[in-house]
């Protein structure tokens, strides 16, 4: 780096580490971010086990082919373009003596137990009808408290590595749900085998636990900034739609992290059938998915570090073509062999939490740029429509991948042809990694590095001293 350039960085990482480090003054502690973090892990410990072990368990239950499973998701998350961003506007616009995130929080906490109950322990004799509202209250109230909540985590620092941070946190603790529902699944294959009905209610048991525990400790974990003095001004839906569309930078954010989701969704999707019918080990499906996500758990920590040195643009994109070229590599797997899939599925987990843990982190930073432009904090919004492409990924994955192994002759219900087995192979393989080199193509190049934001950070703090804008974290 140019000695002036180094100068430069300095003096901006000295002015904002003084003036913005966390609302309050100083950086959270890791005792109060663990607990803070933890509210992410009840709805981490939903997302996987329902897109990842429950439609082969509706499959067996209901009868449902991969068809009408893959229907009822895309449907129902497709909801989501209408009540993320809807729940992002009106946590912003949010004034309580409880702060703006805490009482969507909680509110969201009751749709998520009503919707779970319903999702993991249905009824008999329930069609595709009564397992889409379940699913739709649910996810209902898995935005309620994600959007907040992500909000929450961006409004906790405005200094550019401390977000990464913070992240980090909450990347961790969603690894560890993950590890924590995976657990359960591995051991209920080999000792449930064949009741399809008590392995899903309890997967919603965990569920159930995880929230019990983490919804006291987190919602009072770290305290939230200040109101705004100045309401933010109502806006019609097509004006949020065009603060949303108008915000180039957001945009390219927004369509990496959807590429990434879209990858990691389609692996997820096929990764139970891939094991037990391609690789034929059934009974080794849940622990190779622990075994990757075991790894995932010291995965973050690891590209912090790498995001400190080299920025979090160019960590997200060494991720990903990282991901890219690990996904290539399942086309050299055959039945049986077992050495490439581990270490294929090692390095999986070393590589996964790249695109994600940078581009969060690179939202708050959006919302920044936005603020000094406009006067107007809307991290709510745009943390909503960064769930939303989060979701949209995921359900673009089950609503693409599922049927598409199907059309294409797949069936895990009856013998395969080695046709077959290869379609299954390649939209496992090919799907995610030319998803995860899109992914890398969009976010190249982003010119919101840290210096850009130091001197953003630098405008607020000059601004907001005057008076021009209400003070925000």
């Amino acid at each position: 780096m140019p000695l002036r350039s180094a100068h430069r960085v300095a003096q901006i990482k000295s002015v904002t580490g003084a003036v913005s480090s966390s609302p309050h003054g100083d950086a959270p502690g890791a005792a109060r971010l663990i607990r803070f973090a933890g509210l992410v892990m009840p709805i981490a410990a939903v997302e996987v086990p329902l897109t990842t072990y429950a439609p082969p368990l509706y499959a067996a239950i209901f009868g449902f082919d991969l068809v009408t499973i893959g229907a009822i998701f895309l449907i129902v998350r497709a909801w989501d373009a209408v009540i993320d961003p809807a729940i992002g506007v009106l946590s912003d616009r949010t004034r309580s003596r409880w702060g703006r995130r805490r009482p969507w929080i909680v509110a969201g906490a009751v749709f998520f137990v009503a919707g779970a109950a319903g999702a993991f322990f249905p009824p008999r004799g329930a069609g595709a009808i009564t397992l889409s509202v379940a699913l739709f209250t649910l996810y209902f109230g898995y935005s309620m408290i994600a959007t907040p909540f992500a909000a929450w985590a961006g409004e906790l620092s405005g200094q550019y590595h401390e977000r990464t941070r913070i992240t980090t946190y909450v990347m961790v603790m969603t690894a560890l749900a993950l590890l924590l529902a995976l657990v359960l699944p591995s051991t209920l294959a080999v000792r449930l085998a064949g009741q399809p009905v008590t392995q899903l209610a309890a997967m919603g048991a965990m569920v159930f636990m995880l929230l019990a525990i983490t919804l006291p400790l987190g919602l009072g974990a770290v305290p939230e900034p200040p109101l705004p003095t100045t309401p933010l001004p109502r806006l019609r839906v097509l004006e949020t739609i065009g603060v949303v569309v108008r915000q180039r930078l957001l945009l390219r954010v927004l369509v990496s992290n959807l590429s990434v989701r879209l990858g990691q969704g389609i692996r997820t999707a096929l990764f139970v059938f891939f094991v037990s019918v391609y690789m034929g080990r059934p009974a080794l499906a849940p622990a190779l998915f622990l075994y990757q996500y075991l790894f995932g758990i010291i995965a973050s920590p690891i590209w912090l570090m790498i995001g400190r040195r080299i920025g979090k643009t160019r960590a997200a994109v060494t991720g990903e073509l990282i991901q890219m070229m690990i996904n290539f590599g399942l086309l050299l797997v055959v039945p049986g062999g077992w050495p490439l899939l581990i270490a294929l599925t090692t390095a999986q987990g070393l590589a996964q939490g790249s695109g994600n843990l940078m581009l969060r982190a690179i939202v708050g930073d959006v919302s920044d740029a936005h603020r000094l432009d406009s006067g107007h904090d809307r991290i709510g919004l745009f943390y909503s429509v960064f769930s939303l492409s989060d979701k949209a990924g995921l359900a673009l994955a089950v609503g693409i991948a599922l049927p598409l192994v199907g059309i294409l002759g797949f069936n895990p219900s009856h013998p395969n042809t080695p046709e077959a087995l290869f379609a299954l192979k390649a939209v496992f393989a090919i799907g995610p990694a030319l998803a995860h080199l899109i992914s890398a193509l969009v976010i190249r190049g982003f010119p919101l590095d840290e210096t850009r934001h130091g001197e953003i950070r630098q405008a607020l703090a000059a601004r907001e001293g005057t008076g021009a804008i209400s003070p925000q974290p």
